[in-house]
């Protein structure tokens, strides 16, 4: 298993909306006991146990035996978008929240979800070759925005599906409902996947410059003191953030002992001048 974030560094590189890669990209974010070698076989659904054999149902998936041909629809779909002039954000929203809504995994559908919107904002050159987009990040700090989006769809949803649990919370869907997945109006998750756009541009990512700006002239303050390997740097910003502005004895001890008292003042003085900016001191405190 691989942490989210690493994953994402995958999103530019190739085309994810594929059966086999799909399935690659699950077997590479999930606890290997949760692996999948095909699209799941179970019914599935999103819920939440409030007493003994007593479920509130958030969603409802699509029946397995179904699986297979809203999936090679979803793919056809991405096939013909990515040629066909689709405005990129279109594009992604159809096919991630698309993806999401269909579930056809066990587990890690949300992270391939968010996973999708990356790569497919990529593949249409939306995001700037080597870039980070924070999307991920907008979409998990905005989560009620971020619910009512998959909600649009969840709710009207479940006035259409019978379904019946057994006493085990196994699912059972009654009526033939493949229907409401193989048409989806996207239309309000498309406008949601817009505005987190914007607020990503707008905000992450204009605090993220400012960061780097100030995290430049602090290290060019550093350097100006004790002209140190940029390694080294890193470490004495990082560590003196931890430590609001001040390193401690214990880790000075242990990675800056070379240092005079006399440089050490100075270097601290100029990681507490650049956490004078908000937007510095907003990132310290994330570090």
């Amino acid at each position: 298993m691989i942490p989210f974030i690493a994953s994402l560094l995958l999103a530019e590189k190739e085309d994810f909306c594929d059966k086999e890669r799909l399935i690659e990209l699950q077997n590479r974010i999930v606890d290997p006991r949760f692996r999948d070698s095909d699209y799941r076989k179970r019914q599935n659904y999103v819920g939440q146990s409030v007493a003994y054999q007593k479920e509130i149902i958030h969603y409802i998936c699509p029946r397995p035996d179904n699986l297979p041909s809203l999936m090679e629809g979803l793919l056809a779909s991405h096939a013909r978008m990515k040629t066909g002039g689709v405005p990129p954000v279109i594009h992604a929203a159809v096919i991630a929240y698309g993806f999401v809504f269909l579930h056809p995994f066990e587990d890690g559908n949300g992270r391939i979800h968010r996973f999708l919107i990356h790569n497919i904002l990529s593949l249409q050159n939306l995001v700037p070759h080597g870039l980070m987009f924070p999307i991920s990040a907008v979409m998990l700090k905005n989560p009620e925005a971020y619910d009512r989006s998959l909600e649009a769809f969840s709710r009207p949803l479940l006035q259409v599906i019978d379904y019946r649990l057994d006493e085990m919370g196994r699912m059972t869907v009654e009526n033939e409902s493949v229907v409401w997945y193989s048409f989806m109006d996207l239309t309000i998750q498309a406008e949601a996947l817009s505005a987190f756009i914007l607020k990503t541009i707008e905000e992450e990512l204009v605090q993220e410059l400012n960061f780097l700006a100030n995290y430049d002239a602090t290290k060019k303050a550093i350097q100006d003191i004790i002209d140190m390997p940029d390694r080294l740097i890193d470490l004495f910003i990082q560590l003196c953030l931890q430590g609001n502005g001040k390193l401690s004895a214990r880790k000075r001890s242990a990675h800056f002992d070379f240092l005079s008292d006399e440089e050490l003042v100075a270097m601290e003085q100029a990681v507490r001048e650049a956490q004078g900016s908000p937007h510095f001191q907003q990132d310290s405190e994330r570090s």
